[in-house]
């Protein structure tokens, strides 16, 4: 029993810090940075389906002049027969166009959700080890995210006496290399969002042809 007393009193003291991850990624130069390439390359994605979808409707206005070019009681035979088999050659030509930017935008769309999360685990993994350097520092026995929602969809952490927040002294260590002149983060979004990825053409200037 003595010896069971012992080690129990040898045992350190529990400390536990609390730490922002969302407040965190949302504010590291490099999320701001990475979020204004992503939305860059996703307007000129938008530009080049606009494009597209000009060229498609330019094709159906000549369908529409091939076809009623076939119904014409004033041509010939041969002449309403050529004019349809141009009109089937162009409708193969706006199947294909729609094909064409489907494709596009599915494309994009991966493209730029693959890039994001890649981008993300990887922040979040950098952020994580500074979170951990700086809770060791200051004799933590356990670091707790505090910005995740419950079931409940509230935070994880009710309460919490500010001194025991590491959040601040994180934020310094991983903008500590920020260049001069880099954007500064956006104002502060809703707890647990994670900075959304922007949204792809699919959702913004793909208008059926």
């Amino acid at each position: 029993l003595g010896a069971f007393s012992l080690a129990a009193q040898a045992q350190p003291a529990v400390k536990v810090l609390v730490v922002d991850m969302s407040k965190l990624y949302d504010s590291h130069y490099k999320t701001v940075e990475q979020n204004a390439k992503i939305q860059s390359d996703d307007a000129k994605a938008t530009e080049e389906v606009d494009k597209m979808n000009k060229e498609g409707n330019a094709l159906v206005e000549e369908y529409k002049t091939l076809n009623d070019q076939s119904n014409n009681p004033a041509l010939t035979a041969d002449a309403k027969a050529k004019a349809q088999d141009a009109a089937n050659k162009k409708l193969e030509s706006i199947q294909t166009k729609q094909r064409e930017i489907q494709t596009f935008i599915q494309n994009t769309r991966n493209s730029l959700s693959q890039r994001f999360q890649t981008f993300k685990n990887l922040m979040l993994e950098e952020i994580s080890k500074s979170a951990a350097d700086i809770g060791k520092r200051k004799g933590a026995t356990l670091v707790i995210d505090k910005s995740g929602p419950t079931y409940f969809g509230i935070s994880n952490i009710i309460y919490t006496d500010p001194a025991y927040d590491i959040t601040d002294d994180v934020m310094k260590e991983i903008n500590k290399d920020r260049p001069a002149g880099s954007p500064a983060a956006p104002a502060p979004a809703a707890a647990g969002s994670m900075a959304p990825a922007p949204s792809s053409p699919a959702a913004s200037g793909s208008g059926a042809i």
